[in-house]
């Protein structure tokens, strides 16, 4: 694995923990998603703030009340250059690295309708130099509505399948679902349809990592996220 380090992970199961080398981990932590459902691992609703969440901008996050519920909203493009071309507004969840997951959450665009419009859900996180996205641009092309990775280089789209562009609806609140299984690099993106992937990729580059939520440099609101998954507890996450 190329411009990549780490330390010593613990793999959790709900029998024992034990630790062993970060390569180790990578190459043999592997799910088959279709014996049962992942465990939960979090949920957040936003009702009690944003503290487990570290954003590229502070003062483009905040809590919004919004029709009597409270969500994370991002107030435009971050004051972040990331070190390679990538998004700019970026919020981390803290204290949680995952390999398989399934992620879902609910998410409205407050940008006026344009090509790039785009909301991104953020995983595999490294570093800023090392991680995947999701870019739900609302026209397809090389560089939006595609699933995107950084690799200490500018961003790559590795997308096998797309659609021609994320119907997004203003002021509408819409459902997305994003899916990981290592073992055989399968990333999936579901957006409002739940039976039938929108966006398909292949890619083992990066095994484990923390998730995120944000855009490249718009507007919009997530609600009501939930990630099942496997943890992979770095030193930096205990």
């Amino acid at each position: 694995m190329k411009n990549m380090t780490c330390g010593l992970f613990t793999l959790v199961t709900a029998v024992f923990s034990v630790a062993v080398p970060c390569s180790a981990f990578l190459f043999s932590a592997g799910l088959t998603m279709a014996d049962e459902p992942l465990p939960v691992l979090y949920q957040d609703d936003f009702e009690g703030g944003a503290d487990r969440w570290s954003p590229t901008d502070d003062s483009k996050w905040k809590i919004t009340a919004e029709d009597g519920d409270h969500v994370y909203h991002l107030l435009g493009k971050s004051d972040y250059a990331p070190p390679h071309r990538s998004p700019h507004s970026i919020s981390l969840l803290k204290n949680l690295s995952v390999s398989d997951f399934v992620i879902t959450a609910k998410v409205k665009t407050l940008q006026s309708s344009r090509a790039h419009r785009d909301m991104c859900l953020f995983f595999g996180y490294q570093d800023p130099s090392h991680f995947y996205y999701v870019h739900l641009g609302e026209k397809t092309d090389p560089h939006a509505n595609q699933i995107f990775i950084v690799n200490n280089a500018p961003r790559v789209k590795i997308s096998e399948q797309v659609n021609s562009g994320t119907p997004w609806k203003d002021d509408t609140w819409h459902t997305v679902k994003l899916v990981r299984n290592v073992d055989d690099g399968l990333i999936e993106v579901y957006f409002d349809d739940m039976s039938s992937p929108q966006m398909v990729a292949h890619d083992q580059t990066f095994q484990w990592g923390q998730i995120g939520l944000g855009s490249f440099d718009d507007f919009g609101m997530w609600n009501d996220l939930e990630v099942r998954g496997r943890k992979a507890v770095r030193d930096s996450d205990q």
